[in-house]
């Protein structure tokens, strides 16, 4: 590779497998090829040219690239600066899967546009992507799951039929209660909808409904750094509790103090 490229190329192993790619490319660019999968990526630098069969577009920062199985493409660095990017290969019965969940009419998914110039999506990309990297299992999980749950919604060519479904408030005191008894290595997605008889968009989205964030944010130590703690006996105010931040594979118990106040839901769940 030229000087300045690199490529890291791995496999997550949560929701039945998935691959992902991140890298810079500056002279290399990819010959006409396609892919069994899915690709969705994001541009976090430079500009990319993409060769369709039917014409050319071209990405740049903070754009999606949306490519369907067997669609034949090349990319190519146009300029001198080249590109960096991350890319993630959903499979397609990874794709309907989710389609399903969100009512979809039967069939492959498609996209209705192959470059989208959408931050949200382009954060969610990297979102996901990194927490996948670092081997938080539910963050991740969840993360990619809503990742492509919110690319199919917004760019899907067939919208959903049906209303999606919802848990209730004691499903979700009961995934709370989940939650609180296996911290700080709760369960994967797939087992925490299992538990509430439910599919994992629904329980992201009812457990959001309910306390406000969804189940990996709820546990992530992140969110507790830094609050102030009760008053010490005596009426002194106890220093904010310095709770260590999660990086990579490590992961931090919380104190009882901080797990003490975690949030409430906004509706009563007995």
């Amino acid at each position: 590779m030229a000087s300045g490229e690199f490529a890291s190329y791995w496999r997550y192993r949560g929701l039945g497998g998935l691959d992902l790619m991140r890298a810079r490319f500056v002279r290399r660019g990819f010959a006409r090829h396609s892919h069994e999968t899915y690709a969705i990526g994001t541009l976090e630098a430079g500009l990319e040219e993409i060769r369709f069969a039917d014409g050319v577009e071209y990405a740049v920062t903070d754009d999606v690239v949306l490519i369907e199985p067997g669609i034949v493409h090349t990319g190519e660095p146009p300029t001198a600066d080249g590109w960096t990017y991350r890319v993630l290969y959903p499979g397609v019965e990874q794709m309907r899967e989710v389609a399903d969940e969100l009512g979809v009419p039967a069939g492959i998914p498609s996209f209705d546009r192959r470059v989208v110039s959408d931050v949200r999506v382009a954060r969610r990309v990297t979102a996901a992507h990194r927490a996948a990297e670092s081997g938080a299992s539910l963050a991740a999980d969840s993360q990619l799951h809503a990742l492509l749950t919110f690319v199919l919604g917004a760019y899907g060519t067939r919208r959903p039929r049906r209303p999606a479904r919802s848990a209730g408030c004691r499903s979700m005191a009961r995934i709370r209660d989940l939650l609180h008894a296996t911290m700080p290595d709760p369960p994967r997605l797939n087992e925490l909808a299992a538990a509430a008889g439910v599919t994992p968009f629904a329980l992201l989205r009812s457990f959001r409904r309910a306390y406000g964030m969804p189940p990996h944010a709820y546990v992530l130590p992140a969110t507790w750094h830094g609050r102030a703690q009760p008053a010490a006996p005596g009426g002194r105010q106890r220093h904010p509790a310095r709770v260590p931040e999660q990086h990579h594979r490590r992961r931090a118990v919380l104190p009882a103090p901080v797990r003490a106040q975690l949030p409430h839901p906004r509706r009563p769940c007995r």
